[in-house]
Formats: structure tokens, C-alpha cells, sequence
């Protein structure tokens, strides 16, 4: 006996209502709802009985609050209606016979935006004058649910470009993913677009974000860039970043040097006063005891 049905990643305003399927491989006279939240067990809330056509809830489950329907075939569609954030979780559906299987809908109520915020990372200077190439970098966070798209393509062109794509990856309650498209010699004067399409989105609309050409990369580089220094010429130094390392760690040996030049500077003075009230206490003791013999004669 198996259970199938698609992945649903549903997102919900409280006081909605969410379905999902539950589609059996061969029929069976009861049918689990079962809810799982994070760091407890899975519970389960009603068994449906097919033969007699209703659901039967557990103790404390109220009647108006789960409702399961018949399709056609062996297809049931479970219904949750009053959404609230309570009702956050993984609910799946389950035949307990020979085999096992679930469905899952995992529901979230968040009243933030949770549309993808994107980071934009340009090529360097160094990686175009090495490789003639440029790899632009696309990062986006804070996003839920998981479910997202990425494509590139070059600006007012509606063609796909080969690009890679991270693992989308979970950061507590929300969801982060890097893409990224490197660019040859041929496209380097053109403008490319990153399309996210999420369900979150502003409107509904794909976000477009619109990358500079590495030509423009280049020239703003150029004209930024500092006039010639002293500094020893290096490869390494090539890209503003290597640069920005290099003056820092100068400035921060430069720095040391002057605290332990300052330090032996003071710990000179601490040992010359101390040289000068140990040679005032010898003193000292040498005229008494001088003075003391003398008084002994005398008598």
C-alpha cells in the first residue's frame, strides 16, 4: 500500500483555509492525518473511515476544525479551515498496512515580508585582467518558503544563460540560496539580469536585478582608483582588496612597533627611578651608620 501526492509549501494569512491531497495506490479503509512539530512528536489528529465515510477525531480535536473529503478513485483531499499560527507544522497523511507512505504540507504564518532580499557581488578587477572574464555573484536571504526559482540572462533578451545555483539552505526560520554566472570576452560590454521568481514576491512580479556590464565594472574602477604610491609593486596588490589588506596589516605592524617602542620607553624610566631611590635608601644607611660609630668614640 502507498500514498503519493506532490510536496506542498503553503503559506497562509490567519483565518484562511488549506488543502491538500492525499492520493492512495489501491484502497484502504482508514486513512491517518498526522501533525508533526519541530522538537516534538508526531500526533495524530483523526483517521478517516472509508467504508463508513467519516472522520473519526482524536480526544480534544475539534469537529469543525479538520474535514476530510472523497475524490474520485481513491483520492481524499484533507482541509484545515481558521488558520492559526498553532497550526504551523508537517501534516501528513498515512496507511498503516504493509507498507507505509505520507504526504507532506508544511504550513507557516509569518505577517513579515518574506520575499527574497538579494546581495549583489561584481567581478574583480584582478579576475578580468587574469581569466578575461568576470563572475557576478547573486545572493539572496530571508526568503520562505524554500521553493525558488533563479535564472540570468543578458538585459532585454529573454534567453536563459547557463549559470550555477547553491543549495538552497535553511537559516532558522527562514531560507538563503547564492547563483551565480560568469561572463566571457564576447558579452563583457552588455548588461545582465538576475530573475528570482518566488512566491513571495512584491505583486507577484519576478524581481529583475540588473547588473553592470564589466566594461562599466572596469572603467569605475579606473577612475577610482588612487594615484601610484610607494608601496613595493606585487601581483597580489592588483585588486583593491589586496590592497585595503595590505595597508592594514602595514598600519598594524607600524602600530606594534610604536606600543613596544613606547613600552620599553617607559619601562626605561620606571627602572632608572627605581635605580635612583635605591641608591638614595644606600646612601641613607651608609651616613647613619657612620654617624653612629662616631658618637660611640666620642663617649
Amino acid at each position: 500500500m502507498q500514498v503519493s501526492s506532490n510536496l506542498m509549501l503553503i503559506t497562509s494569512k490567519t483565518g484562511e483555509t488549506a488543502s491538500f491531497p492525499c492520493d492512495l495506490t489501491q484502497g484502504a479503509t482508514y486513512i491517518h492525518l498526522y501533525k508533526h512539530e519541530e522538537g516534538m512528536a508526531p500526533r495524530r489528529l483523526l483517521y478517516y473511515d472509508s467504508y463508513n465515510s467519516k472522520p473519526v477525531l482524536e480526544s480534544g480535536i475539534s469537529g469543525t476544525k479538520y474535514h476530510v473529503y472523497k475524490g474520485t478513485g481513491m483520492s481524499y483531499t484533507f482541509t484545515i479551515v481558521n488558520l492559526q499560527a498553532s497550526d504551523s507544522g508537517i501534516y501528513y497523511c498515512a496507511i498503516w498496512d504493509k507498507h507505509v507512505g505520507s504526504d507532506f504540507l508544511y504550513t507557516r504564518n509569518l505577517a513579515a515580508d518574506t520575499s527574497p532580499k538579494p546581495t549583489v557581488f561584481l567581478p574583480s578587477i584582478a579576475e578580468i585582467n587574469h581569466d578575461n572574464a568576470g563572475t557576478y555573484l547573486c545572493l539572496l536571504e530571508n526568503f520562505f518558503p524554500d521553493v525558488i526559482t533563479v535564472s540570468w540572462r543578458v538585459k532585454n533578451d529573454k534567453r536563459a544563460l547557463p549559470s550555477q545555483q547553491g543549495n538552497t539552505m535553511k537559516t532558522k526560520d527562514t531560507y538563503m540560496k547564492l547563483s551565480w554566472l560568469t561572463v566571457t570576452e564576447n558579452s563583457m560590454d552588455k548588461q545582465h539580469v538576475c530573475v528570482v521568481k518566488h512566491q513571495k514576491n512584491i505583486g507577484g512580479i519576478d524581481q529583475e536585478i540588473i547588473f553592470p556590464s564589466i566594461k562599466e565594472v572596469v572603467t569605475s574602477a579606473v577612475t577610482t582608483t588612487e594615484p601610484p604610491t610607494t608601496e613595493p609593486p606585487n601581483d597580489c596588490l592588483t585588486d583593491e582588496s589586496s590592497k585595503f589588506l595590505y595597508r592594514f596589516v602595514f598600519m598594524s605592524c607600524a602600530l606594534q612597533l610604536q606600543l613596544t617602542t613606547t613600552s620599553a620607553y617607559y619601562t626605561y624610566l620606571l627602572l632608572l627611578l627605581l635605580s635612583a631611590v635605591y641608591f638614595v635608601v644606600i646612601i641613607s644607611c651608609v651616613f647613619r651608620r657612620t654617624g653612629v660609630c662616631c658618637d660611640g668614640k666620642i663617649s
